[in-house]
């Protein structure tokens, strides 16, 4: 039995989303934005990520009890398998400079591993057609939609790379909540079917949900 999409053909189709996506990071914002994105008919998906399943992440990952101890990978396919029927690729490995194609949305925890992605994985690189950056701590969220070979895009991303001891830290009891990334897998979702229909999008989206402040920009 097939996932039936008829009731979002005039949203987005399945034809328009068969394009290679990479996920990079399994956790609080990948975990929830594969399986989004294979719901929506995304069906060539590869996550990248070397963690196991840990018990705090039960609660903000998409993983069961039974989980723990799996490798991340491992788990979100088998996740993924029994609610959509999709096959993903695993690689249970860090992004370190592998070529990387399509689509490529990031969802990894320091400002380090941003910079170390960017510059080996994105920057200037064609066969890349979008990077989504999407960042949270808290209550709140920011994505960036950038075209990795546009100079303007790449100029107005590096302007939020900095280091991970400028970076705000929050404190460990609250870093992360799950109505805050199944929100920002929706909006992942959303920046992925407007650059399948060549619709417009925001290079910038900052979600505040304790005040419910929606920013987008340029």
């Amino acid at each position: 039995m097939a996932m039936d999409f008829w009731r979002q053909q005039d949203i987005v189709s399945s034809d328009e989303l068969d394009v290679p996506i990479v996920v990079i990071g399994a956790g609080g914002i990948g975990s929830p934005t594969v399986l989004a994105l294979a719901k929506m008919g995304c069906t060539q998906l590869t996550v990248y990520d070397d963690d196991l399943v840990e018990s705090h992440n039960i609660p903000n990952q998409l993983f069961l009890l039974d989980d723990i101890g799996r490798p991340k990978v491992e788990a979100l396919a088998h996740l993924v398998q029994g609610f959509t029927g999709t096959s993903i690729r695993t690689v249970q490995e860090r992004v370190a400079g592998q070529r990387l194609q399509g689509i490529v949305i990031s969802g990894v925890d320091t400002m380090s591993s941003r910079h170390d992605i960017w510059q080996r994985s994105i920057k200037y690189k064609p066969q890349v057609r979008l990077y989504v950056d999407a960042r949270m701590g808290a209550e709140v969220c920011r994505i960036y939609s950038i075209n990795p070979v546009d100079p303007d895009d790449v100029r107005l991303y590096e302007e939020t790379l900095y280091t991970d001891e400028e970076a705000t830290e929050e404190p460990c009891t609250a870093r992360s909540i799950i109505y805050n990334v199944f929100g920002i897998a929706a909006l992942i979702g959303n920046q992925v079917k407007k650059h399948a229909k060549g619709e417009e999008m925001a290079k910038e989206i900052i979600f505040d949900l304790k005040t419910l402040l929606l920013l987008t920009g340029p």
